[in-house]
């Protein structure tokens, strides 16, 4: 299984950094070139791997770390995602009724033709993203919603894997809206920073 994370700000290098803990090797893109953020690839640990966003997208799971509004350019590096799964990272202050009263992860899923997408990993600020999610003997929580139960599970392979406690909130009508930053309303669950012990 690849692993690809698309946009390298804030929440991408967090994303990164928790790949780094676990040894997972990892592909980091943005719409620039890969010379240009090398080096914080290579500050974070040798398994980041920084390349063209033509070569990224093509791992099996891809991680949508953008701003909402770049999504559409990304979508276009590939004629068909049929076969990925795509994480969509990203968070809005798009009104709901701009998006056709939809959570915003419905529009992402309907630019990326063929994905199966799992929202997920957006509910923490970057700063806490990009902590250790182990804490005092317990994990930190990430929140994850998707129409395809497959996609939720194998990305909550993942989660565990990099060291988080996955929970599983439905799809991405009932799920993707309680993670969702909307206009002036706000997801009951954006933000919490949570901690699940075993």
């Amino acid at each position: 299984m690849s692993y690809a994370i698309i946009g390298f700000g804030k929440i991408g290098q967090a994303l990164a950094k928790a790949f780094a803990r676990s040894g997972i090797e990892v592909s980091v893109a943005t719409t620039r070139g890969p010379e240009s953020f090398a080096a914080d690839a290579a500050a974070i640990g040798p398994t980041i791997i920084p390349q063209t966003l033509a070569e990224a997208v093509k791992a099996d799971i891809v991680f949508l770390a953008v701003r909402f509004e770049s999504h559409p350019d990304v979508a276009k590096a590939l004629p068909t995602w049929q076969g990925k799964i795509v994480v969509d990272v990203t968070n809005t202050r798009v009104p709901p009724e701009e998006l056709g009263g939809q959570p915003s992860s419905k529009v992402v899923a309907q630019a990326f033709t063929g994905a199966r997408l799992v929202k997920g990993f957006n509910h923490l600020v970057a700063a806490v993203l990009g902590q250790d999610p182990a804490i005092q003997g317990g994990r930190r929580v990430v929140f994850l919603a998707s129409d395809d139960d497959g996609a939720a599970a194998e990305i909550g392979a993942l989660a565990e894997n990099l060291g988080f406690s996955p929970i599983e909130l439905g799809g991405l009508s009932e799920g993707g809206l309680l993670v969702q930053a909307r206009g002036n309303s706000w997801g009951q669950l954006i933000f919490k920073d949570l901690v699940k012990f075993d």
